[in-house]
């Protein structure tokens, strides 16, 4: 019986660089070591493979009909000790989830899911949303992300339904209607609404535009906008009106009444959004709480634009 041969797996990757780059001065470079390492490490696994794998020649290395053979075994090697480390560094890391910021609906779906899970670490970033949020998923630097999916988002990424957020009117304690324990969303109409915060591009001002189109409601976005505390204080001045979410954490002010919209009720969208090769543990935790948490848009009383509505309709299959 011939005993088994134990391949060094470094040397797998530098043939699988070579192959790559053709030269073996473009594979030192890629793999951020020597071209003498690199070629030392060939040399080694023609020895343990008892083949010749490469032949030079002025283009480049050009792989033998025994290169050939093992290429596809050798990537696959690289690729299964590539995925094995990520597991296990992935095992022992926070989750990183993206939020667009922490007084928002979000951040009350982690926490709910923190308490319930033993040992979920868990490390919020903020950004500006779904134009910042494809490419921190991409690369890698947050696992998840919760934002409202508009548009198409690739094969790349997975879209689990989060929550759906009741539209609530913010006007000062003066109003006409800041008496009424809910207001109709026909009683909208005419009316301007103030929203600093709704960046041109973001997926939320969209979704204000198609509400606003929708119901007759002018959103002015002038800004600035200096933040929430300044926000409530001018609704509260009975300057102004504003829209926010029934779970929007919004700074206490004594002349701010916050007012539910019905009939129909207005619904923001959030979707939990993953790449598809993310495997941390914990990830596949948190889609699938999510998963289990959420209520789908009852149509006959409550409102979303056409473009979220198929994906919040109904149960997953």
């Amino acid at each position: 019986m011939v005993p088994a041969a134990d391949l060094d797996l470094a040397a797998v990757r530098a043939f699988v660089a070579v192959t790559d780059e053709r030269y073996f001065s473009e594979a030192a470079a890629a793999l951020g070591i020597s071209q003498q390492a690199v070629s030392k490490r060939v040399a080694k696994l023609e020895v343990d493979l008892g083949v010749r794998l490469f032949s030079r020649t002025r283009v480049g290395a050009e792989l033998t009909q025994d290169g050939r053979a093992f290429l596809n075994h050798a990537r696959s090697l690289v690729g299964l000790a590539d995925q094995a480390f990520a597991m296990l560094r992935n095992r022992h890391r926070s989750l990183r989830v993206d939020v667009l910021d922490t007084r928002l609906g979000a951040i009350d779906v982690i926490r709910a899911f923190h308490r319930a899970t033993a040992d979920a670490e868990i490390d919020i970033i903020t950004s500006n949303g779904l134009r910042s949020a494809r490419a921190a998923l991409a690369n890698g630097s947050v696992d998840a992300a919760f934002a409202r999916a508009s548009g198409p988002l690739g094969d790349d990424l997975v879209s689990t339904r989060a929550y759906l957020e009741q539209v609530h009117l913010l006007v000062g304690r003066g109003h006409p209607l800041a008496g009424l324990p809910q207001v109709e969303t026909e009683r909208l109409a005419g009316m301007t609404v103030w929203m600093p915060g709704n960046a041109a591009g973001s997926e939320w001002a969209d979704f204000w535009d198609l509400f606003g189109a929708e119901f007759g409601v002018h959103i002015d976005a002038s800004g600035p906008d200096f933040g929430w505390e300044y926000y409530v204080e001018e609704i509260g001045s009975g300057e102004r009106t504003g829209l926010v979410g029934e779970w929007c954490r919004l700074p206490s002010h004594v002349h701010a009444v916050q007012i539910p919209v019905v009939d129909p009720a207005p619904m923001y969208p959030c979707s939990l959004l993953r790449q598809r090769q993310n495997h941390h543990p914990v990830l596949t935790l948190l889609a699938r709480f999510v998963k289990e948490r959420f209520r789908p848009l009852d149509p006959g009383r409550q409102w979303l634009p056409i473009a979220d509505r198929a994906a919040f309709v109904g149960t997953d299959a």
